[in-house]
């Protein structure tokens, strides 16, 4: 399953058009490409598709998001969170830009 978890944004480089972005303590590359030019800034919230990131999100939203997210992890055991995060790294969906 590929789930959209709301990542927060803590570099840009404009000369290759990506983002790093922090998804809950997890940092990865994003493109840019999808968003307009200057649309998307360090400290933004955004959400990923395929490694690109496909849009903004409301701080408060995002932060909302995030606390259910934590909740979820904290009532799964160890072998279910391990799973979750090997099922997240091989979706098929998922490629670096």
């Amino acid at each position: 399953m590929c789930l959209s978890i709301p990542s927060k944004v803590v570099k840009i480089d404009t000369e290759k058009n990506i983002a790093t972005v922090d998804t809950m303590g997890v940092q990865r590359v994003a493109g840019l490409d999808l968003m307009e030019e200057g649309s998307v800034q360090v400290g933004d919230y955004v959400l990923l598709h395929i490694g690109f990131i496909m849009n903004k999100i409301d701080e408060e939203d995002a932060l909302e998001s995030l606390r259910v997210y934590q909740e979820i992890l904290e009532k799964l055991d160890e072998e279910e969170r391990r799973q979750m995060v090997l099922d997240d790294d091989n979706c098929p969906s998922r490629e670096a830009p």
